[in-house]
């Protein structure tokens, strides 16, 4: 079974210097319809505009992933990581027992998009951790390139949490197909452009929320760029 969850449908904040779309309810948005699917509780598409940020706050027990997609973001934690995230990396953060962080857009004329994504973790009271890779758009290329899994690996980041996260980037002809476990759930999320799932058009900011499904497949693409969670059930 696919269900479709438009863009339009999402929540929407603007503060000014942030603007937000919730996929899941989040902050000021709540929806009990849509209040996470699986393990996977939050997904917000965020806009930081230059020179302003998140100052520094706390999480708990969650896995933190962040998906830059242009501008850059500079993180600054309590664990003494000092990073810049560039567009092409995938950054995850185990909050654990507790961990203080910002995010800020420090370029003067630049919007910094990203999506922010928090998956439930299967263990908690853990030490914070940390962990950057980056991408190469070629890895991605007509192709779902696993950038998130339970063991990690090379290029791979590992997080405390019974999902997997892939990415994949689909033009014209190219086309990919990812077999699913029934039993489990996935969650297509299409970043920008276009793309069939299972056969239903979904353009940017979509998403397709899949059960009882045994394959996922993505074709007829139009400069899209795509996450697939392989969630637990």
């Amino acid at each position: 079974m696919l269900t479709l969850r438009p863009s339009q449908d999402r929540g929407h904040a603007d503060h000014g210097w942030l603007n937000s779309h919730h996929s899941f309810s989040f902050a000021g948005y709540y929806d009990p319809r849509h209040m996470g699917w699986g393990n996977l509780r939050v997904i917000n598409e965020d806009r930081i505009a230059p020179g302003t940020g998140f100052g520094t706050h706390g999480h708990r027990d969650m896995e933190i992933i962040s998906y830059i997609l242009s501008g850059e973001l500079a993180h600054q934690d309590s664990m003494g990581n000092v990073k810049g995230i560039p567009p092409g990396d995938v950054q995850r953060m185990s909050a654990g027992s507790g961990v203080q962080h910002s995010e800020f857009n420090h370029a003067p004329d630049q919007v910094t998009h990203f999506l922010q994504i928090w998956i439930e973790p299967n263990v908690r009271g853990i030490a914070p951790g940390y962990e950057q890779i980056s991408v190469p758009q070629a890895d991605k290329r007509g192709r779902l390139r696993l950038v998130a899994s339970p063991t990690g690996g090379q290029g791979v980041v590992r997080i405390h949490a019974d999902a997997s996260l892939y990415a994949g980037l689909f033009d014209g002809g190219e086309a990919a197909t990812l077999a699913l476990n029934p039993t489990r759930k996935a969650y297509v999320h299409v970043v920008r452009g276009a793309v069939q799932v299972n056969g239903t058009p979904l353009q940017a900011g979509d998403a397709a929320l899949l059960a009882d499904e045994s394959q996922l497949r993505l074709d007829k693409g139009r400069d899209a760029e795509v996450l697939v969670f392989d969630l637990a059930p």
